[in-house]
């Protein structure tokens, strides 16, 4: 059975009931509002949101990128939408002599999308720690990817020190930090 309404000068709006079986009970707010029409969203919309956190201390001493338990999966509702991640992690750095550097990057699966931002081969994303010194902080990434993909698709970070000698050590999620917690955000974001 359909519905018609008329309208107050002319046409008319018919509500059509769908081929269901049972009943079906659409609750109407008591709010003057517009009525969403389509469920394709506008450019620029956000669609889902999802967060993925870890308080995982993670020591690194080598020379090599090492995965910071940092990580989330968002599956896109479309291959044309851009996933924004937003990361903030906390390390801390360390040194017994000469400079200590700390680089972060960040991956989609397992292909590295944005390395840190590099001065003669070393990057200086993050802070430096002199002789003796150590330096508590925490690293910031805003990227705005394209994955072109449907499917659960997994962003993470990666760190490593970069030093003068061999003994630099970098740390993400110093337990003796106050709030040891990192954090990634990723959005799909409507094309």
């Amino acid at each position: 059975m359909s519905i018609v309404l008329l309208g107050s000068t002319s046409g008319s709006i018919t509500l059509q009931e769908p081929a269901v079986s049972g009943s079906t009970v659409l609750d109407l707010p008591a709010v003057s509002g517009t009525v969403l029409t389509t469920t394709s969203p506008k450019a620029g919309n956000v669609i889902q949101v999802v967060q993925g956190t870890t308080s995982t201390q993670v020591s690194v001493t080598t020379g090599g990128y090492t995965d910071t338990t940092l990580t989330a999966t968002i599956t896109p509702s479309s291959a044309s939408s851009k996933i924004l991640v937003l990361v903030n992690q906390a390390f801390y750095t360390s040194i017994s002599s000469g400079s200590q550097y700390g680089g972060m990057r960040l991956l989609r699966g397992s292909t590295v999308i944005l390395y840190p931002a590099e001065f003669g081969g070393v990057p200086i994303d993050f802070g430096v720690g002199l002789y003796g010194n150590a330096v508590y902080n925490r690293g910031s990434i805003n990227y705005l990817d394209s994955p072109a993909t449907t499917s659960a698709t997994t962003y993470k970070t990666q760190g490593r020190p970069y030093n003068t000698t061999s003994s630099g050590t970098m740390v993400f999620q110093p337990t003796a930090d106050q709030v040891p917690t990192s954090t990634i955000i990723l959005m799909e974001i409507a094309a």
